[in-house]
């Protein structure tokens, strides 16, 4: 789930237009345990001061941080790979090194060679054996960052990532990259309250507006709704990995145990896109798995929306099939699909998928 993109807009009606009229009822999701074709578990790298984005002196080297990105992998990938080069770049001279083949690693391994550079990727794992493949793929920060340690520096660095992450995914829409727009509908009983993310992510929500009781045939009290993309991991990170090897980058599969072997790779470059990995490597006592399951049921292609409730479930319907999500476990290392909560996902997403009422 690190990298996925799960909504987290509790606040998203606050101070946008109201619709002026309902549109007709949506398809229901059809959620039964029959039809869950896989299920998933993966780590968020979560930070409660949110992601780094920091260069540092390394023996001979420049060491520039690219991680923790908690829930937000996906969505902010570009941006804080755009935040990195700009870091590193500037200056430097001869063949650079990205640690990590997830999407941040990715991308930052792609701007890299957009600057003109080659560029090798040392990972332990590639697509679609990452932790990025696991991610729900929503356009949107989310599961980033704990709201009192936010500070004016750290929200720049996220309006600035978020901004250019948000243009570059617009110009990837289409099958190729599986990147297209959704709309998202946030289903309430209680009345949405503000929320910092909403707040700086304002100029990046079209349409968000406030459709009211029982809109578009949800059975809630509050119905807000907005445009959004939904990114498909799979086809995404498999396009990016292409794109890379056809630029010229190479891939090195090999597991770093300590900083010393990194700091014998021949470049003197190098950018730390390791995720939940930077805790032991570089020694970040910060980072800690924020650990997701998801059940994915069979594809329904006339489920072209996505949703999510005041109490954090979420739901996006991909061409690869419907995820169903909301769990968010802190501290849990454990990457063993439970039963018990697989359970738990179909039985409440049945409920929601039941309060649509004139389907």
């Amino acid at each position: 789930m690190a990298g996925a993109g799960a909504l987290a807009l509790p606040g998203c009606a606050a101070g946008v237009r109201p619709a002026t009229a309902h549109a007709a009822c949506l398809p229901r999701v059809n959620v039964a345990a029959d039809r869950v074709i896989r299920t998933l578990v993966g780590l968020r790298p979560y930070r409660p001061s949110g992601f780094v984005v920091r260069a540092e002196s390394f023996g001979d080297k420049t060491l520039v941080h690219n991680y923790g990105h908690g829930g937000s992998g996906i969505t902010l990938s570009w941006g804080t790979s755009r935040l990195a080069t700009n870091l590193g770049l500037p200056g430097h001279q001869g063949p650079v090194a990205v640690l990590g083949a997830g999407v941040v690693g990715l991308t930052t391994a792609r701007l890299v060679q957009e600057a003109g550079y080659p560029v090798t990727i040392y990972a332990e794992a590639l697509p679609p054996e990452t932790t990025s493949n696991i991610a729900g793929g929503q356009w949107y920060p989310s599961i980033l960052y704990d709201s009192d340690k936010l500070t004016p520096a750290f929200e720049q660095q996220l309006v600035a990532a978020a901004s250019y992450a948000y243009q570059r995914y617009q110009i990837m829409i289409g099958d190729d990259y599986g990147v297209r727009w959704m709309t998202n509908y946030l289903l309430s009983d209680r009345a949405p309250g503000d929320s910092d993310t909403d707040r700086l992510m304002q100029s990046m929500l079209p349409e968000a507006r406030d459709l009211g009781a029982g809109a578009r045939g949800f059975d809630y009290k509050y119905v807000g709704q907005f445009d959004g993309m939904l990114i498909e991991p799979p086809r995404f990170l498999r396009a990016m990995l292409r794109d890379i090897r056809i630029a010229g980058g190479r891939v090195d599969v090999r597991a770093f145990a300590s900083p010393a072997e990194v700091a014998a790779l021949p470049e003197s470059l190098v950018f730390n896109c390791t995720g939940l990995g930077a805790g032991a490597l570089f020694g970040d006592d910060e980072i800690t798995p924020m650990r997701g399951q998801l059940a994915v049921l069979l594809p329904q292609p006339e489920v072209d929306y996505a949703v999510e409730t005041g109490n954090g479930m979420y739901m996006f319907s991909r061409s690869d099939g419907v995820i169903l999500g909301g769990t968010a476990d802190r501290g849990d290392w454990s990457t063993e699909v439970d039963p018990a909560t697989t359970q738990r996902l179909i039985a409440r997403h049945s409920a929601i998928a039941r309060r649509l009422a004139c389907a």
